[in-house]
């Protein structure tokens, strides 16, 4: 991650301190209507190549657009949830608002911290039980998008084997192992889908370990799976490197992570599962700005563009038609597709 800027706010100096790996605050320096945003990344941040990047596209591009000020900062994995209030805090009282938050790890936080300052506004990303008159609850069909990818690892595999790797075993990342699953099973009943987690709640250290990453993917090539999909942030990175070396393939998720990854694993990427992050942070930035604050959940699935699947790199070009009427169907409501494993 390349060095970021100082924001010139004394009280949030301590931010930098609470992210990893060469600092973690970045200033916009928009001008607008004196708009000042504060972002709290999960584990990772920004230059993860996946989740929080996209969050930060989102930003860059209200920097960007709508002339904004902004303030980064990221959680350590490990943290004590008084870090992450805390982070939230700071960034209130530095005149911050909107606050968003990057994750559920944030809820509790959210929750709590918003209720402290009931006239700043906070957003948070795929969460809905942090709830107030001043949160924006940003979540997505996580599940639509997966089975999409489920269905191009079915029509593509050659061992009728694919694999799952989540990151942290959660409510949420169940959403990413049901859907691709029931997408793949919509192909082929037959299909064996193997599926594990690099770490349990509490610990969310499993968003960030990509040796732990290529560990688990490894093993799942050696017995036979040829696809592997990972939602498993920047552990993701370890998932390509095994595929690359097993001479197999591997999906992507949140962002076009054929335009992200390392190019040297680039070749490996079936195809992502796309989480429009970016699109969610830029619409409730520009609501804000436009003097109309959301408040509550905004869903965004595949009607709205909300999620989808890449086809960088020209390897689902020929079974694109059928991605495309399973997606129909789903928006149609003739195939509901599961939540949980």
């Amino acid at each position: 991650m390349a060095a970021l800027l100082a924001a010139g706010v004394l009280s949030l100096g301590a931010l930098s301190a609470c992210g990893s790996g060469g600092g973690s605050d970045d200033a916009g320096s928009g001008s607008g209507d004196g708009l000042k945003v504060g972002m709290a990344y999960d584990v990772g941040g920004r230059g993860d190549q996946s989740f929080n990047d996209s969050a930060a596209a989102g930003l860059d591009k209200a920097e960007k657009d709508l002339g904004i000020e902004t303030q980064e900062s990221e959680a350590v994995d490990g943290e004590a949830e008084s870090a992450r209030e805390e982070r939230l805090r700071t960034f209130a009282d530095a005149g911050y608002n909107p606050v968003i938050a990057v994750g559920f790890a944030y809820s509790p936080s959210v929750a709590k911290v918003a209720k402290e300052y009931p006239d700043v506004n906070f957003a948070i990303i795929d969460d809905e039980e942090a709830k107030a008159k001043n949160i924006a609850n940003l979540v997505f069909a996580e599940e639509q998008g997966s089975f999409l990818v489920g269905a191009a690892a079915a029509l593509k595999t050659k061992t009728n084997e694919v694999g799952f790797v989540g990151g942290v075993e959660t409510p949420l990342i169940q959403k990413f192992q049901a859907g691709y699953a029931a997408g793949a099973k919509a192909v082929k009943p037959s299909i064996k889908v193997d599926s594990t987690y690099l770490s349990q709640p509490p610990d969310f250290s499993g968003f960030g370990d990509p040796a732990k990453g290529k560990t688990a993917a490894a093993g799942m090539f050696d017995s036979g799976a040829d696809i592997v999909y990972q939602a498993a942030g920047g552990s993701g990175g370890g998932v390509f490197e095994a595929a690359k070396d097993a001479n197999a393939q591997a999906i992507g998720v949140d962002s076009d992570q054929y335009k992200t990854a390392d190019p040297s694993v680039r070749d490996v990427i079936l195809t992502s599962m796309l989480k429009n992050v970016d699109v969610a942070v830029f619409n409730y930035l520009k609501s804000v700005s436009d003097g109309d604050v959301p408040s509550g959940v905004r869903r965004y699935d595949l009607k709205v563009d909300g999620v989808g699947y890449s086809t960088s790199g020209g390897k689902v070009d020929d079974i694109k038609s059928k991605l495309d009427d399973y997606k129909q169907q789903i928006i149609d409501g003739k195939i509901t597709v599961p939540t949980t494993p």
